[in-house]
C-alpha cells in the first residue's frame, strides 16, 4: 500500500479535515472505475493512493482526486473528478 500523501499531509490531518476520525490509507489491490459520463459506462483508474471515509473514498489517479463509494466486494465506484487539490476534495465529501 503506497502511503504517499500529498506534501503537508498526513493521515491526522486528513482525519482531522473531513471530520472522521477513522479516516484511513486502505491497500490499492482493488478494481476502481469512474462512470463515464452521461454513459452506462466506466473507466478504470489506476489510483497510486485510496483514502477511505466510513464507505466513501478518494482514489488519487493522474494528480487527480475522485470520490467515489467503496461496493460490497471491496471495489470502489468513482462518480467524478474533484480536482488536484486533497484539501477541496475532502470538503467534498
Amino acid at each position: 500500500m503506497n502511503t504517499n500523501l500529498p506534501d503537508g499531509w498526513m493521515i491526522e490531518q486528513v482525519r482531522r479535515a473531513s471530520g472522521d476520525a477513522e479516516a484511513d490509507l486502505i491497500s490499492l489491490e482493488r478494481l476502481v472505475v469512474v462512470e463515464q459520463y452521461g454513459s452506462a459506462d466506466y473507466d478504470v483508474l489506476q489510483p497510486d493512493l485510496i483514502l477511505s471515509f466510513h464507505g466513501l473514498c478518494l482514489a488519487r489517479d493522474g494528480g487527480e482526486w475522485f470520490m467515489g463509494q467503496i461496493d460490497a466486494d471491496g471495489s470502489v465506484i468513482c462518480w467524478a473528478s474533484y480536482g488536484p487539490d486533497l484539501a477541496g476534495a475532502i470538503h467534498g465529501l
